[in-house]
């Protein structure tokens, strides 16, 4: 089993540049020397590393830094004890930062000690309780077992209080859209899109989402169709109860949308799908389903609408699903589809605390 880790040694090149030359100070020496460890980390060469990282920690024992970059370096020789060791030294810390039990929890979690991972994670998120990437890893524990729905709750919960944080939409995109319950990882995934743009996961998210449109956009002949994005439309005992704050189950507004934007098309083909995603806005908006079901990916869709750069908007999110088809687009609407990027980069998707989107919303 594989994690992705992160080295925080990018703020060591920083503090380095931050010297000011002259008499070298035992601090300056330990600054150089963990430089030079992370360059020798970056092109494979970990035991040069460490044995300057600990002349490093030797010169400079305060800093936080120098002892984790240790415990990465054990990381990456898969000697989990050796990081889990120097790691249990430093975790109270001043300095000591969410990616601590992050590789605290993941060597617990290859050597086969669940329970200690766990509970790493946990102390993890007492002290940083809107961690993104803490809540990631607790998912992931139950991803490698398949346990997808144990590991949807910590996916989900990651992206209430991390909303920035990409990972946690990744994954719970490809569970959604692997489920009956494809409507929230067509959200979930498009969000992805847009905060991790460019990436191979990018592409791999873009391809699911015109998979799924495709899978579940049937034509039963040329008058009729069907859509199937969601099953769960029970309406519970509360919402009958209380009249004025009544609201219909988010699936008995989606597919009655997606169907009517459908209405005139025959056929699920990138252009199609681009008429399609641009009809579902106008009829969102117009039957007031924002003021009941606020969406901030649909409402920024309504804003690439309005600036008139849905079309290459939606080329972009759907072409790894229909490359021929984007091509001949492109090919076709270059000034639109490079007007459109110059735009986006300035006018991006903006998602923080006070605008963002969770299933649990609804």
């Amino acid at each position: 089993m594989t994690r992705k880790i992160k080295s925080i040694g990018i703020l060591l090149f920083i503090a380095l540049g931050q010297i000011v030359y002259g008499q070298t100070t035992d601090k300056e020496k330990a600054l150089e020397k963990a430089q030079e460890a992370i360059k020798l980390m970056d092109n494979g060469k970990v035991d040069e590393s460490i044995k300057l990282l600990k002349e490093a920690q030797e010169l400079d024992s305060d800093r936080f830094d120098y002892p984790y970059e240790l415990a990465y370096a054990h990381y990456l020789k898969q000697d989990y004890k050796g990081a889990i060791k120097v790691l249990e030294k430093i975790i109270e810390h001043k300095g000591s930062t969410e990616l601590l039990f992050q590789l605290l929890g993941n060597s617990y979690d290859m050597i086969g000690k669940t329970d200690k991972a766990f509970a790493s994670y946990d102390a993890g998120l007492k002290k940083f309780p809107n961690s993104g990437i803490i809540h990631l890893e607790k998912g992931n524990i139950h991803w490698h077992k398949k346990e997808y729905n144990k590991a949807l709750a910590y996916y989900e919960k990651g992206i209430e209080v991390d909303p920035k944080f990409p990972s946690n939409y990744y994954r719970a995109a490809r569970i959604y859209c692997s489920s009956t319950e494809e409507v929230w990882g067509m959200i979930y995934g498009e969000i992805f899109m847009n905060l991790e743009r460019n990436s191979k996961r990018t592409a791999e998210i873009g391809k699911m989402l015109y998979d799924t449109y495709k899978r579940e956009i049937k034509f039963t002949s040329d008058t009729s169709m069907t859509v199937s994005f969601c099953q769960q439309m029970a309406i519970g005992v509360n919402s009958i109860s209380d009249p004025k704050n009544f609201k219909l189950p988010f699936c008995l507004v989606f597919e009655p949308t997606l169907l009517l934007s459908i209405a005139i098309e025959k056929g699920i083909d990138i252009n199609s799908l681009d008429k399609i995603r641009s009809s579902f806005v106008d009829n969102y908006f117009t039957n007031g389903h924002d003021k009941t079901y606020p969406n901030v990916l649909f409402s920024y869709q309504k804003k690439v609408k309005d600036a008139g750069h849905i079309e290459a908007y939606n080329h972009w999110i759907l072409m790894k699903g229909d490359e021929d088809g984007f091509g001949k687009w492109y090919s076709e609407n270059k000034d639109k589809y490079n007007s459109f990027i110059k735009w986006y980069v300035e006018n991006g998707l903006k998602i923080d605390d006070t605008n963002k989107f969770y299933r649990e919303q609804y």
